[in-house]
């Protein structure tokens, strides 16, 4: 028979259960078999948690909660550290059957922990820190919960769950997860013959895993958090139990597990902007045969360290913050990175594509110089941020911080690069996204490796007819759409409402709300032990809809991983989308269409659901945005808030609202059509502007040239200006 086990509040019931609080208040009272309180105090009672889930589960609530959530649960409740002390024991229970997992939990406490510290014990020269690991009786519940955890959802989400809660308690910041699909491009740019990959900076063990599922089989990683050294560990020998795994912890700048270990490869994200890393104790370290990385530059030191771990032709790819490749302090070691051949390419990101999720990070690819190997002449660069534009050539503003389309992203990088790799110096360029620059025109006062400024073309590269037939292109572009504006413009005659402005009555949001006419819906605030819902997992890859979105007209950017909520409403054609914050540029609100359809709203975006039998959506958008409206329903002193059940629509019939709703689509359609023809006019301006600069056009021979108050009266030009 195993001791009480841990202690749950009413909250904490109603978590595990998957139901309110509510309910668990009606439970207490009309259920006179519910657990009697083990604990606590009569306005705060506390039970027992192995009493309730017996309860729960003689009433068929026992599989309300995800078994990742009843872990998390015990994980809060329990002392801290206890998330260190399982993280080996995930490792242990993926290595046993479903069956022999119940069996365990049926099991006493202290015969519990006897088991788990002979499981553990195993483990201590595969997993770090796990050699003294000890399983008090009192760990009992949280290793019961691991168990059918690791049985019932699997061990990867186990793992999450307990580095989740160890970095919670840790001091440590900064430490962000590399996207797996970054990962995979990362492991992607490196030889596929690599059998040797190291992660200095490992992390979560996200890049070595990809390295792993290329065919590397030598894997090597230091951390110098300890939880994440365990995690890496566990996460490598559970995702590649053939391959041969070491993890180490602490700082590998200043003390470097691996020193003298030669890689075929090195995998990298290591920390930005550290100036505690040690420049002045390591001032003299051999590592810095590109020179001493200045204390600003952290990220350098970790560039040459990669460098100093690789096999003579082997490559590094690291993810580094734009300022490396710019800032003043680090010219030198940048211009000798250049000069020895060891810096290959460098591929500026969309910001979004990994955190910091408000700048575009860059993927640095070195390669370590072979003595007596091939002379490097070029550096390949590739831009594959900010304005892009599709196939007809329509200007598209890529969100800053919705993900990016990872397969094209990863095709276009890894097709330019196994290009360039194969004949560096005939590699086809695409000026404006990737250029081969020679390492001459690099090295100069600055040594700016910034790709957006590298892949600017050459007056050698320009094709005057090429620039000819582009610029033509736009200007065919921008005729069409000012003829677009004009029908817009003129497709209607408006007439005067009468002597004086029409009057109605009105009712407000909550009032429609109140007689079924429209329902309010919005994302659901995240909570702290919400973060791995069901629904997050279900809809991950749904866009999100933000405010912003709304302002500049464009469809849903952010991606969920930008959005703190546990539960949203799924977006439907018709719904009535309107800004919580008013104010700025743009419409406050919009009309969803098809391509809205299924994306999640964001925490700052009302999402109004009109009854199409009751209320027109384009009728209820046009008032709600109105300035007057929306002043009178917002509220606050620093920053404004509009309350949605506060805005007012007219009171008319179904057939009328369907009047003024085309009167307002067509309003619309006469600013979006006004704000693309802008957009497209300053495109055309600019393509025209760098074709005359750039040597590919000649200014046109027609017309009068103009003076300087540009009448164009005085046809005189001034003889001598410049002689």
């Amino acid at each position: 028979m195993s001791q009480p086990s841990a202690l749950v509040t009413a909250a904490e019931i109603s978590r595990i259960a998957g139901v309110t609080r509510a309910t668990v208040s009606n439970w207490r009272r009309r259920h006179e078999d519910f657990p009697s309180p083990a604990g606590g105090t009569e306005a705060s009672p506390l039970y027992d948690l192995e009493a309730v889930r017996a309860w729960l589960q003689a009433r068929g609530h026992s599989a309300a909660a995800t078994p990742a959530e009843e872990l998390r649960t015990l994980l809060r409740l329990h002392g801290a550290g206890i998330a260190t002390r399982l993280l080996p024991m995930v490792l242990a229970a993926a290595r046993r059957s479903p069956e022999e997992l119940s069996a365990l939990t049926g099991l006493s406490d202290p015969e519990l922990g006897a088991q788990a510290d002979s499981a553990v014990a195993v483990l201590a020269e595969a997993v770090p820190l796990t050699g003294k690991v000890h399983f008090p009786p009192d760990d009992a519940p949280a290793l019961r919960a691991l168990l059918r955890c690791v049985r019932d959802a699997g061990p990867r989400a186990a793992l999450d769950v307990l580095a989740e809660r160890e970095l919670d308690e840790s001091t440590a910041s900064g430490t962000y997860q590399t996207p797996a699909e970054l990962a995979v491009l990362m492991a992607r740019l490196l030889p596929a013959d690599c059998i040797r990959v190291l992660d200095p900076a490992c992390g979560s063990g996200t890049l070595l895993e990809a390295a792993a599922a290329q065919g590397t089989r030598e894997l090597y990683g230091q951390d110098a958090l300890g939880v994440q050294a365990q995690r890496t560990a566990v996460r490598l020998l559970l995702s590649a139990p053939d391959a041969q795994v070491a993890v180490s912890t602490g700082d590998s700048l200043r003390s470097d597990a691996y020193q003298g270990t030669v890689a075929d490869g090195v995998l990298c994200n290591p920390p930005y902007g550290d100036r505690d890393w040690g420049q002045d104790e390591l001032a003299y370290d051999p590592r810095w045969a590109y020179g001493v990385p200045p204390r600003a530059e952290s990220e350098l030191a970790w560039v040459q360290h990669a460098l100093a771990h690789l096999k003579p032709g082997g490559y590094a790819v690291l993810l580094l913050p734009p300022a490396t490749a710019a800032r003043a302090s680090g010219r030198r070691v940048r211009a000798e990175l250049v000069r020895a051949g060891a810096l290959r390419a460098v591929v500026g990101l969309p910001a979004g594509a990994a955190v910091p999720l408000h700048i575009g990070l860059q993927i640095w690819v070195l390669q370590r110089p072979e003595p007596g190997g091939a002379e490097r002449r070029s550096v390949l660069f590739m831009d594959l941020s900010g304005v892009r534009e599709d196939s007809a050539g329509t200007p598209r503003q890529r969100s800053r911080r919705g993900a990016p389309d990872w397969d094209e992203l990863s095709r276009r990088v890894l097709d330019r690069w196994a290009a360039f790799r194969a004949a560096p110096e005939s590699v086809h360029e695409e000026p404006g996204v990737a250029r081969a620059v020679p390492v001459i025109d690099l090295l100069g006062d600055l040594v700016d490796l910034t790709p957006a400024r590298q892949v600017r073309a050459a007056p050698a590269d320009v094709d005057p007819a090429e620039v000819a037939r582009v610029v033509a292109e736009r200007r065919r572009q921008l005729i069409d759409h000012i003829t677009s504006l004009a029908k817009a413009a003129g497709q209607d005659v408006w007439e005067p409402a009468g002597d004086s402005a029409r009057e109605w009555r009105t009712a407000t949001v909550s009032d429609l709300v109140r007689g079924g006419a429209l329902e309010i819906l919005r994302a659901t605030p995240q909570t702290k032990e919400g973060s791995l819902t069901e629904w997050r997992a279900a809809n991950t890859d749904r866009p999100v809809l933000t405010s912003a979105d709304i302002a500049r007209g464009e469809p849903a950017s952010a991606g969920l991983d930008d959005l703190s909520v546990e539960t949203a409403p799924l977006i439907e054609e018709g719904d009535v989308l309107v800004r919580m914050l008013p104010g700025g540029q743009g419409p406050m609100a919009r009309v969803a269409d098809d391509v809205d359809t299924g994306a999640v709203p964001g925490r700052t975006v009302f999402v109004l659901r009109p009854d199409p039998a009751r209320l027109d959506p384009w009728f209820v958008m046009g008032f709600l945005e109105a300035e007057d409206n929306v002043a009178g329903a917002s509220t606050g002193s620093t920053t404004l808030h509009v309350q949605p059940g506060r805005l007012r629509v007219p009171l008319l019939s179904l057939e009328e609202q369907q009047r003024y709703g085309i009167a307002f689509r067509r309003v619309r359609d006469l600013r979006t059509t006004a704000l693309r023809t802008i957009e497209l006019a300053h495109k055309t301006a600019d393509a025209l502007s760098a074709g005359l600069t750039d040597g590919g056009l000649l200014p046109s021979h027609a017309g009068t040239p103009l003076t300087s108050d540009g009448t164009g009266r005085d046809t005189t030009v001034t003889q001598g200006l410049f002689t």
